[in-house]
This record gives structure tokens, C-alpha cells and sequence, in this order.
């Protein structure tokens, strides 16, 4: 029997990767992982809806013009069929050597906001798993809030960072989620609106 006395709740959930060590995308992610994972397959989140409330001045904007990317607000219970009560995206299973370096740079990929939480999640394959999962949430000091359409074409349109122009962020989540099978209406409204304002 080992002599340490060091107990569990000495540690934090970062210490103490599991071997299995899930990773559920709903923005960028979804089409640019920008890490090695083992298993990549489409998921749905309950109790959750996507929504371009969290401001960004770190890839999508800059300070002082701040682009929209998407964070989550919890919705009602429901299945992955209720395009309302759940948010499509993708899982991502890590390698039990790499999970703590890819969480490590997560973790500063999302630092403008982003809080990490651990939530259950229905794979498209059936199997239900606990993933982690960055979230925004209003007390964050880029929280932008609910606005209309119309205010957030407008406030995407503008806006460009050292990742790229805002309004491909919107078109490119579009397309992926469209490529799994999935359909928000918060999403696919928005990109219809960019592109009706881009053919203008």
C-alpha cells in the first residue's frame, strides 16, 4: 500500500484526464478542430441552444469592434429531432496522451469568455456519452446579448479578426452543420441573411 495520503479532492478535473476524454464542438470546432482525435461523430447536446450572443475581439474582431460568434443558453428537454431543445454539432474523441495538451490549448483558444463545462451528449450513433463543452455565459465581459437579424448582418458584416472575416464564420458553421444533417433555425436564418446582404 502506497504511504501518500493525498485524496482526490486535492486535485483538479484537469489533473485527472480520463482515458476516455470527449470534446463537443458547436462552432469552429465543428469544422476546424485544429487537433488529432481518434473519432469525430455527429452529436446532440440537450437542454441546450446555440446563439450568436458572445462577442469576440480575439478572432473574429478586435477591440472596439467586437465580431458575433455563437456560445449556449439552455433550452427545453428534448430529442435530437426538436431542432429547438438541443444543438447539433460534433464529438471529438481524444487519445489518452493527447487529451490534456489539446484541452490546454482549448482552454486558451477559448479563453475570450469561454467556461468549461462537462455535459451529456447523444452521439448520431446512439451511444450517449460526457463531453466537454466551452460555454459563454452572460457574466462574461464579452457577452453581447440577444439582438435582431438585422443588428447582428449588420454587426458581422463589419467585422474581421486575426482568424478571419465574421461573416465566414457564419457561412462556414452553416455548411458543416448542413453537411451532418442538422438544421438550427438561428443559424440557418442568419447565414441567409449574410448572404442576401453580400448579393446586394
Amino acid at each position: 500500500m502506497s504511504d501518500s495520503s493525498d485524496s482526490l479532492d486535492q486535485f483538479t478535473s484537469r489533473d485527472l484526464v480520463q482515458k476516455v476524454t470527449w470534446v463537443f464542438g458547436y462552432g469552429s470546432l465543428v469544422w476546424r478542430p485544429n487537433f488529432r482525435y481518434l473519432e469525430r461523430v455527429g452529436a446532440c447536446l440537450h437542454g441546450w441552444r446555440r446563439r450568436f450572443w458572445q462577442g469576440s475581439t480575439d478572432h473574429r474582431g478586435v477591440p472596439g469592434a467586437p465580431g458575433r460568434v455563437v456560445t449556449l443558453e439552455r433550452a427545453p428537454e428534448g430529442g435530437c429531432h426538436d431542432r429547438l431543445a438541443h444543438c447539433g454539432g460534433v464529438a471529438y474523441l481524444l487519445a489518452e496522451e493527447d487529451a490534456e495538451e489539446i484541452l490546454s490549448s482549448l482552454d486558451i483558444r477559448e479563453q475570450g469568455g469561454y467556461e468549461l463545462l462537462t455535459e451529456r451528449c447523444e452521439l448520431l450513433d446512439g451511444r450517449t456519452i460526457s463531453a466537454h463543452v466551452y460555454v459563454a455565459t452572460p457574466d462574461n465581459p464579452n457577452y453581447l446579448g440577444p439582438a435582431t437579424t438585422a443588428r447582428l448582418v449588420e454587426q458581422i458584416s463589419g467585422a474581421r479578426g486575426p482568424s478571419g472575416a465574421n461573416a465566414e464564420y457564419v457561412l462556414e458553421l452553416a455548411d458543416a452543420l448542413a453537411a451532418l444533417g442538422f438544421e438550427d433555425p438561428h443559424v440557418v436564418e442568419l447565414a441567409a441573411a449574410i448572404k442576401a446582404c453580400e448579393a446586394d
